[in-house]
């Protein structure tokens, strides 16, 4: 049976005082509360560091771990029982896990409060969902006036073989040493290689004040615990706002070894930057990994230039297995977008001036019906292809791998597209090559669960 410590504690960091309604809603266990969601994040968050990323097995481990808010007067307490004990030295709360404790507490208040319940911002037009973005962010505290750019905007697999991991690391540590920083979705393999090269260098340059910023969502939070460097945690409402927080944060991204979900950021990122209002728009984009990731990024760079033209490849650089020189070029970058911003009066800490269109905000649910209503032809404005494409690829990789696309299959056949053979044919051999690599989880052989219509 796993140790187990119940405890009272204080969250770390400012949160003003909860007002009775908001207490109830922690506390209410029904399908509108939110204290299962409380609890799930929660519990992960106090696991950080451990190797398991499975939800539900760690709520097996700790059936009896609860969470209360209790509301007094100079503030509010945090009740944990059965909580699991190596989140305490000595019986005392590791300091880092109290913070992200309290920073899962304080975006759960406010999205409920401010986005879900009032509807405070329009979030049916692209203003309000930026908007909606920007406040997110600004109740964090994550957006920081004074500093220049420095915000490296890591992406990749959580699940990549130990040399990609190392590689991430490497990669991290000649950022760090360029006094650069670090942002990812705060979780293990390549969210965390990155933030623990970049801690020693920062370590090194005497760089006390380094950022290691996670962007989640509530559903990643349970399912992987933030990793134990991240200083600065936001929890975003969805997968959506998630992405464009990370656009809009960056002052550059790099994005490493992966899986379908990351070949699905590059398609979202290369739409976004594709849109005719950002034909000028200063942002560094680099692709990387060891020696034996080369394929990987290959098969993706042909596909990218089949669909969505030569030219996409103006906007994205691939370096393999040169980390020095991945931090150089990323240097570089990072003070071409100071100037450009200063030449513009652009703010460092929140690109207002990116265009984001609804077809990058909106959340895409895998249906028949969805998937046959989607535009798969290059008869259309690229950035719109490039929509539809990660539609397409989140939709068919929802039927292989994810079990609510597995349950449609299996009740209504196959997918039907509408889309030109090629495409398609190009999009299958890309999702096959991963498969070869061992990148998608498949329960058994490779299938597609689509047909041409």
């Amino acid at each position: 049976m796993a140790d187990t410590i119940s405890s009272t504690i204080s969250p770390e960091g400012s949160l003003e005082i909860l007002s009775q309604q908001e207490v109830n809603r922690l506390h209410d266990t029904s399908r509108s509360g939110l204290h299962e969601l409380l609890r799930s994040c929660a519990l992960a968050v106090l696991n950080s560091g451990n190797p398991t990323d499975d939800g539900l097995a760690l709520m097996e481990t700790y059936p009896d771990f609860d969470i209360e808010v209790i509301q007094q007067d100079r503030g509010v307490r945090l009740k944990l029982t059965n909580a699991p004990a190596e989140a305490f030295v000595d019986g005392r709360m590791i300091r880092g896990i109290r913070e992200h404790l309290s920073s899962v507490l304080r975006d759960i208040v406010y999205v409920y409060n401010e986005i879900q319940t009032r509807r405070r911002f329009d979030l049916g037009s692209a203003d309000g969902t930026t908007n909606a973005v920007f406040h997110i962010l600004r109740k964090a505290g994550t957006l920081k006036p004074s500093r220049d750019p420095s915000l490296v905007v890591c992406w990749g697999g959580h699940s990549i073989s130990r040399e990609e991991y190392d590689y991430t690391k490497d990669v991290g540590y000649h950022l760090g040493l360029r006094e650069l920083d670090i942002c990812t979705g705060c979780g293990p393999g390549a969210m965390k290689g990155p933030m623990k090269g970049a801690n020693v260098a920062h370590a090194k340059q005497r760089r006390s004040e380094g950022r290691y910023l996670g962007v989640s969502e509530p559903g990643i939070i349970a399912a992987e615990a933030p990793n134990p460097i991240v200083n600065e945690l936001v929890v975003m409402p969805d997968i959506e706002k998630r992405l464009e927080a990370f656009v809009r944060l960056g002052h550059g991204i790099i994005i490493f070894p992966g899986g379908v979900g990351t070949a699905e950021e590059i398609l979202y990122l290369l739409g976004i930057l594709l849109h005719p209002d950002n034909d000028d728009m200063e942002l560094p984009v680099i692709l990387t990994g060891p020696a034996n990731s080369a394929d990987y990024f290959k098969r993706i760079d042909e596909f990218l230039v089949y669909t969505l033209g030569e030219s996409v490849r103006r906007l994205y650089r691939i370096i393999i297995d040169d980390p020095v020189e991945v931090a150089r070029v990323m240097r570089k970058g990072i003070d071409n977008v100071g100037e450009y911003r200063r030449a513009r009066q652009d703010a460092f800490y929140f690109n207002w001036r990116l265009t984001v269109v609804r077809d990058f905000q909106e959340p895409f649910e895998p249906s028949h019906d969805s998937m046959a209503a989607l535009a798969l032809h290059r008869q259309q404005p690229v950035h719109e292809l490039a929509a539809n494409l990660r539609r397409a690829f989140s939709g068919i990789v929802a039927g292989n791998v994810k079990e609510r696309g597995i349950r449609l299959i299996e009740a209504n056949g196959p997918f039907r597209l509408s889309a030109e053979p090629q495409l398609m044919a190009r999009l299958d051999d890309l999702l096959t090559s991963f498969v070869a690599q061992g990148r998608m989880k498949l329960a058994g052989e490779y299938v597609p669960c689509y047909t041409l219509g």
